[in-house]
């Protein structure tokens, strides 16, 4: 189990636990438009749901997952934790989610951590490599299902590798969703960029902002720009 300061997270039946990437998202992304509805793309543990639920009043936070016994523990750390009546698990691939919901439902935020690895070895553990990779879940296929289903003024965010910015930003152009706001994760001052945040809207903007996060300074001594995102929840924060 693990435990942050106001929910905690099973997470024995899930190929991949909790971990920086999905923190990261979870408090970065902003929600200072008061998203009403929210919806997490491929929610594993059900982390970022469950974040975005402590942290917005949205009275809708919808989540999607494909794997069985993963979809079982998100739906029981819903459940868990104090925002239960809130929360809703659908137990789906994204095609046939927006397939069933693209003329029912808006979202006001959208959120994913999706699989990344495009290499084409696999580890031989199917749930892991469900989870890992990124042919369960293509980046074209992300963008198009955001872009259906965002709404008007809605906001779309990932989490990929750094040197995968610039071609998922491509891709996302091609379903008219526009990059705003960019953060690159370094884990020390030292080391090359990471991870890139990226927020995504509908309407496209002239200026994008660019902006650059360092998690630690030394090993377990934190930025206090990390600090600064991550207090409300991690324990030791």
């Amino acid at each position: 189990m693990f435990k942050f300061k106001e929910f905690s997270i099973q997470q024995d039946k899930c190929a991949m636990k909790v971990g920086t990437d999905g923190v990261l998202l979870g408090t970065w992304t902003s929600t200072n438009h008061s998203p009403n509805s929210i919806l997490d793309i491929g929610t594993g543990t059900g982390l970022i749901a469950l974040m975005l639920a402590q942290r917005s009043n949205a009275e809708q936070i919808d989540a999607i997952e494909i794997d069985d016994d993963t979809y079982e523990q998100a739906v029981d750390n819903f459940e868990n934790s104090p925002w239960g009546d809130r929360l809703f698990c659908y137990h789906a691939g994204l095609d046939e989610f927006v397939e069933e919901m693209q003329d029912e439902e808006e979202y006001d935020l959208i959120i994913s951590n999706p699989p990344f690895y495009s290499e084409d070895f696999t580890t031989g553990n199917e749930q892991r490599d469900k989870a890992r990779f990124n042919t369960s879940m293509p980046f074209d296929e992300l963008a198009e299902a955001a872009a259906l289903l965002l709404s008007r003024d809605g906001i779309f965010t990932v989490i990929l590798p750094y040197k995968e910015e610039e071609n998922f930003i491509s891709i996302a152009a091609q379903f008219s969703l526009f990059v705003f706001k960019i953060t690159r994760v370094k884990g020390t001052p030292e080391t090359e960029i990471k991870r890139s945040l990226i927020a995504f809207k509908k309407q496209e903007t002239e200026i994008v902002k660019i902006d650059e996060l360092i998690i630690e300074i030394a090993r377990h001594q934190y930025t206090p720009e990390y600090i600064a995102l991550t207090k409300d929840f991690y324990l030791k924060m």
